[in-house]
């Protein structure tokens, strides 16, 4: 009976998500997927990259697909932390988004610096583009669903891991993936719109226009070096505005952290689940993606079924 009732609540939250907020379909562009003959382009937004950084293997991978990735000198360009002023970076970012002949970005270093563009008075143009990457530019990617743009897709841009890769490679081409398994936490199913982001970028972005609205959707955290008090932290300010009601459901992949747990400390997973599992939809944990491997892709705004009974992720449209 507890899990015939927390079905038919989660079904019933996300009526009402539904109904409060014009979840999107009538605002996102369709997006062609790539062919042979497409061409991409690397951006850096965020920290500096090595000069002695290889990025042939993913050129090599690009092309084994028949796709061309560009590698501006800027990408390993340097001011201070940054790769550029945040000038510089704007202006990379805007001679991607408004060149009509490329049909993808892909953002390489990580870091720090991606939202320090946004706050620079950064608007998409009105056209929907493929852009991938993760981490800080988790940015980059709600914004651009924030703004009503799909394309945006949560993944390595190291193609090091065969399956990983492949993953990536059919999401971009508009082939079917298989759904993801973690650990189910809190039983009921959710369907809603994606939105896969790194936690910690994500709560620098509350108050901004661009963290998208959350009502009805699918939610998926991940990431690496916060300790469990932090984590705990961070999700209590969700909490406290307002951000964790009326989700379809919530997923977790990779919180990596090594640190020591002193006893009488929570565990990552316990943090997890005390901030997590009461909000009203399905619960999941250890999906295999963000920092580490595998960091499998997923699109934000693409429609899915969370089963917190049974850990799974399945991606619907």
């Amino acid at each position: 009976m507890l899990h015939r009732r927390s079905l038919l609540v989660t079904g019933a939250a996300a009526a009402l998500s539904a109904m409060l907020s014009p979840v999107r379909a009538a605002q996102h562009q369709s997006l062609q997927p790539l062919r042979r003959g497409s061409r991409l382009r690397a951006v850096n937004p965020g920290t500096w990259l090595d000069p002695d950084s290889d990025l042939s293997p993913l050129v090599r991978s690009c092309a084994a697909e028949g796709w061309t990735l560009e590698i501006p000198p800027s990408v390993k360009r340097q001011w201070r932390y940054f790769s550029g002023t945040d000038a510089d970076r704007f202006a990379d970012l805007e001679a991607a988004w408004m060149d009509p002949d490329l049909d993808g970005l892909v953002y390489v270093g990580a870091g720090w610096g991606g939202a320090r563009v946004l706050e620079r008075g950064w608007r998409f143009p009105r056209r929907p583009l493929w852009t991938l990457g993760f981490s800080d530019t988790s940015s980059l990617l709600l914004a651009q669903w924030a703004a009503g743009l799909t394309g945006a897709l949560h993944g390595s841009t190291v193609p090091s891991d065969d399956q990983q890769w492949a993953r990536t490679v059919d999401l971009l081409s508009g082939r079917p993936v298989a759904p993801l398994q973690g650990q189910g936490q809190r039983w009921g199913a959710g369907v809603g719109p994606l939105v896969v982001t790194n936690l910690t970028v994500a709560t620098h972005l509350i108050g901004t226009s661009y963290l998208p609205d959350l009502r009805g959707c699918i939610l998926v955290l991940e990431d690496v070096g916060e300790a469990p008090y932090r984590v705990d932290r961070m999700l209590t300010q969700w909490r406290s505005a307002g951000l964790l009601r009326d989700l379809a459901g919530v997923a977790c992949g990779r919180f990596s952290w090594r640190g020591d747990v002193e006893p009488g400390d929570f565990a990552m997973e316990e943090v997890l689940v005390n901030r997590l599992g009461d909000l009203g939809c399905p619960l999941v944990l250890d999906l295999p993606l963000g920092h580490g491997r595998p960091n499998m892709a997923l699109p934000l705004g693409r429609r899915a079924r969370l089963d917190g009974r049974f850990g799974v992720l399945t991606l619907l449209d």
